[in-house]
Parts: C-alpha cells; structure tokens; sequence
C-alpha cells in the first residue's frame, strides 16, 4: 500500500479532475570512467526541479519522455516489464545514451500530481515503480516519420531471479569494493583435495 502525502490522499479523495506527470530517474555508469551518475526525464513541457525524499533533482522535459505503457501493480515477486518511449532527437537523451552505459541500470519512476486549475504541485512525487533497465530499442521511421527509442524496465524483483556467482562472485565483490578478496579462490573452491587428520604419501609428519 502506497504511503500517500496527506494534501495528495485528500486530493484524491475528492475524486475531482486530476492532472498527473510522471518522473523516470535512471543511474547510468559513464562509459569512460565507470563512475555512476543520475539524470531524470518526465512528461512536462520543461525542464524542472522536484523534491525527492528531501533531495533536489532535475528531470528534463520539453519532449523527452513522449510516453510510458500502464503500469501495473502487484504484490509478489513476479518480474513485471514496462516500456518507456523517448525522442532519439533530444539533446539530453542523446547525451545519456552515447556517453553512458544504461545496461541494467537502476530505473525509478515517480508521478507528480498537480492542481488541475492551478498547475501547482500538490505534493512530492510518489515513488510508483523501481526497477533496472533491461534494453534499448530504437525505431528507425518511415519516410516522414518520427525517430522513437523503446526503454524495456524490469521491476526490481528481477534481482531475485540472478544466480547464486552473480550475487557472490569474486568479480562481484569487487565491483562493489574493489579491495574485497572474501572470494578470491571461489571459482575453485572444492576442486582442490585436502587431507585433514591423516598423512599423505609426501607429505611431512
């Protein structure tokens, strides 16, 4: 059940008009460094700021996100896949794409509600969706048509479908911390034979 900001639940419980953005914050890892990095798109018509779990972030607008498909919510751990359309032709997205790895990178998504009559903002974004980008899939147009990019995201439960050296291999670890050796001798673990409590033939008494 979602944690809803007092002034959005009695918004919504007016059941009057509603006017709603949605956010997606992608953690990307820039090709030449490694290092990881965040950028936001959202539906809006400009570039903006919003608040965050008290943090600051600029999301970029003006055509970058067009649109995402419905998102479905569910309790479980069933892997759910949504899919985000973005215009190749923005200079923020390009940017994102060409100097940033989005493989698997870490996907989250947040709806802004605002006073239809006003256009203020109601409340903090609400966190509807985590997840990890699963692939990039451009659409080269027909004569006249408009270049798109397809972003598949798979819900966070993915995490619990990757297999046990995924989660604990020496090549992981050290992603994580690079001095972290804990699994250095992994890959062979149980494929080298030792005598406990007995002498071998070469062995020193």
């Amino acid at each position: 059940m979602l944690d809803l900001p007092p002034a959005l639940l009695a918004h919504l419980q007016s059941r009057g008009a509603r006017h709603a953005q949605l956010l997606v914050w992608v953690t990307v890892r820039e090709r030449a460094t490694g290092d990881l990095t965040s950028v936001g798109f959202w539906t809006g018509a400009d570039h903006r700021d919003f608040m965050i779990n008290g943090v600051s972030r600029p999301y970029y607008g003006a055509g970058s996100l067009i649109q995402i498909a419905p998102i479905v919510g569910e309790t479980g751990v069933t892997v759910r896949t949504t899919r985000l359309t973005f215009s190749p032709a923005s200079a923020e997205f390009q940017a994102a794409v060409a100097l940033y790895d989005t493989n698997d990178a870490r996907c989250d998504i947040h709806i802004a509600n605002f006073d239809p009559q006003t256009g203020a903002l109601i409340a903090d974004p609400v966190r509807r969706y985590k997840g990890y980008i699963k692939g990039l899939d451009f659409t080269r147009p027909a004569l006249g048509g408009e270049a798109k990019c397809e972003m598949s995201v798979q819900s966070a439960a993915r995490v619990l479908t990757r297999t046990l050296p995924l989660k604990k291999s020496d090549t992981a670890l050290r992603a994580r911390h690079a001095t972290d050796a804990f699994r250095k001798y992994a890959d062979i673990s149980g494929s080298i034979e030792t005598a406990w409590g007995e002498l071998r033939k070469g062995s020193r008494s």
